[in-house]
């Protein structure tokens, strides 16, 4: 099955089930707050786990307390698709509850 980009409308509603997350300029995107830098590293480190065991990967930025998440899918034209949200979800398991 090949992979589609999301409708405006099945974006809107898959939304409502990641809090924190929303779309910007075609990019599913969430920042996290970490209680330090060496926690931040860590929750990359495990992100970077998930994104391979899906063969699908986000944009990680790194902060002092903060780490953003930004992903899209480059092969349908840079938009989101079903396997941005698979990635969100799956990180949305592992990050801190309360950013």
């Amino acid at each position: 099955m090949a992979v589609e980009p999301l409708s405006p409308q099945e974006i809107d509603a898959r939304l409502e089930s990641l809090p924190g997350w929303s779309v910007r300029d075609d990019w599913l995107i969430r920042d996290y707050a970490v209680d330090s830098h060496l926690a931040g590293a860590d929750l990359i480190g495990r992100i970077a786990r998930i994104q391979d065991e899906l063969d699908h990967h986000a944009d990680l930025t790194l902060s002092y307390r903060t780490v953003a998440v930004s992903v899209n899918t480059h092969s349908v034209g840079g938009k989101v698709t079903d396997l941005d949200f698979q990635l969100a979800h799956r990180i949305q398991q592992i990050a801190p509850e309360d950013s």
